[in-house]
């Protein structure tokens, strides 16, 4: 059967995306070159941790969503919104290799009248110097008159329960008018508010803000933690009181490291913006130090408080508690818990986890043995760190047990724990 919807890249993005339109009565497939992520969602689970359940992907699919690899069915759509990942490469400039082949694979197939959509996280300029080049030599159609093309940046924050995809305003940018009010009529079937851009660089540079902003924000409230620490000043009731403020503050909070899928992206590094200014956004540069430096600095408070209680970090016994890079989900990505990990072992010390959301953990390919009862790991360990709250943690209860317990995420009672 014909769908109205395709969508390309069945990862962290596409898959909420998709069981958006399921949800809203739209006929949908998902196309995705990775043979795992088609094996692992056939038999109804997830191939993301922490995206979607195995129970969402079972209703997803009883609720008429199509799994193919046909690239035939892909000309056969009103709408097609590629969603594939843009890991960040070494040189941290975001890899398009993944949206390069969304877009041949989309383009041999493209017919006119088509809405094409990209939700990749990509740096302005993509859409119309890097994916629009590409459906056009593909299709042989020309984009703005045969075919509508829109940048939409995603706006997704898992586990979040308050704002979900209904009630969480999308900005849109199109090539021409015409593509901005088809991209508009697409996603008004999804979300309560579109927000219309002036064109697909604005919509793409509203990512870049957002998640520089974000990091900034986190980078100075880190390096306040450190200068806190120094001072004997208790940080979080500094926060406490701040955000009582009714204007001009927004509360970040400080924690071992900054994870998860948005990567902070500076401008002056874009390899597709034909009028790159050449002059890099130097406080996201500083912001991206300062937040790299906080696993090493969670290693020096380690080795401090070991210290200072007749212990050293060699031969130690460290229990790590939450190793995902958000609290109540299962998703690792670029959690900090394993470069402290590893820091830890080259020291010397005797790791252990805990995490209620990862049954299996390893760093640097070996299996890191997992506590089964999290008091008594606790209390036999020399030092346990929270790295991640996640709310089955009950913390007044762990400091009790603990012999040693640091607190990164300053989520225990004041004076029950040592804090970052």
């Amino acid at each position: 059967m014909p769908a109205d919807l395709a969508v390309i890249g069945l990862g962290h993005l596409g898959l909420p995306l998709a069981q958006a339109a399921v949800s809203a009565g739209i006929q949908t497939i998902g196309y995705d070159t990775d043979p795992r992520a088609f094996a692992e969602l056939s038999a109804g689970r997830t191939p993301v941790e922490g995206s979607l359940t195995a129970s969402d992907i079972r209703r997803m699919l009883s609720g008429g969503f199509r799994l193919t690899t046909n690239q035939a069915e892909l000309g056969r759509v009103r709408t097609a919104v590629i969603c594939a990942p843009t890991p960040l490469g070494p040189d941290r400039t975001l890899d398009l290799t993944g949206v390069g082949d969304a877009a041949r694979a989309l383009a041999a197939r493209l017919r006119p009248h088509t809405t094409v959509l990209l939700e990749s996280s990509v740096p302005p300029g993509t859409t119309e110097n890097f994916l629009l080049p590409l459906l056009e030599e593909g299709s042989g159609l020309r984009g703005g008159r045969d075919f509508h093309l829109a940048h939409s940046p995603s706006r997704l924050d898992p586990g979040n329960r308050t704002h979900v995809y209904a009630n969480t305003p999308k900005v849109i940018g199109g090539l021409t008018p015409a593509c901005t009010e088809s991209a508009a009529a697409f996603y008004s079937r999804l979300t309560d508010k579109v927000v219309r851009a002036r064109g697909p660089r604005e919509a793409e540079m509203t990512k870049v803000l957002e998640t520089n902003f974000r990091h900034v924000n986190i980078a100075l409230v880190n390096e306040m933690a450190v200068l806190c620490h120094d001072l004997g000043v208790d940080l979080w009731d500094v926060i406490r009181c701040a955000e009582t403020k009714p204007f001009g503050f927004q509360p970040f909070r400080p924690g071992p490291g900054v994870g998860g899928h948005g990567v902070p992206v500076d401008p002056g590094y874009l390899p597709y913006n034909s009028r790159t200014p050449g002059h890099p956004l130097r406080m996201v540069s500083l912001a991206q130090e300062i937040n790299d430096r906080m696993p090493q600095y969670v290693i020096q408070r380690c080795a401090t408080l070991l210290n200072e209680h007749g212990k050293s970090v060699r031969g130690a016994r460290v229990l790590l508690l939450g190793v995902t890079y958000k609290p109540d989900l299962a998703d690792q990505e670029a959690s900090p818990a394993r470069e402290i990990a590893t820091r830890l072992m080259d020291m010397g010390a005797q790791i252990g986890y805990h995490d209620p959301h990862v049954l299996d953990w390893r760093v640097r390919e070996l299996p890191v043995p997992r506590a089964d009862s999290l008091y008594e790991a606790a209390s036999s360990a020399d030092l346990t760190v929270l790295l991640q709250h996640h709310r089955t943690y009950d913390l007044q209860g762990l400091a009790v047990k603990a012999q040693l317990l640091l607190d990164t995420r300053g989520a225990t009672p004041a004076g029950a724990a040592h804090r970052l």
